[in-house]
């Protein structure tokens, strides 16, 4: 994988855009270079919410899901320094380990 993030677009979304400081829901499906699955919303049988832009997930994340749309899915390449970087996480997320995740977009609040 290269050193920088790739996002690619699956579904342009319509919906209000992730902005810095938003609370998001999202659904997503996180897998390792061989595919393996780490980490899925779908597989726990809720979405995930999390505050977006201010450093309580991955850089990756933080970056990008930034400007991404409500009813958008979105594939992100995330290299290892915007994810976990030199920590081992889990038992399948090895230090230096770059991770993939396929995100959709359900809901984004904010204060206004």
């Amino acid at each position: 994988m290269s050193n920088e993030l790739i996002i690619e677009d699956l579904v342009i979304g319509e919906g209000k855009a992730a902005v810095k400081g938003a609370l998001i829901t999202t659904h997503y499906t996180g897998t390792l270079a061989d595919g393996t699955v780490f980490d899925s919303s779908h597989r726990k049988g809720k979405p995930f919410q999390c505050v977006i832009g201010t450093g309580r997930v991955i850089k990756g994340w933080d970056i990008g899901i930034m400007g991404m749309r409500v009813g958008g899915k979105r594939r992100l390449s995330v290299p290892a320094h915007l994810a976990y970087g030199e920590r081992q996480i889990s038992e399948h997320i090895a230090p230096n380990s770059d991770l993939y995740f396929e995100i959709e977009l359900l809901e984004v609040l904010t204060r206004d």
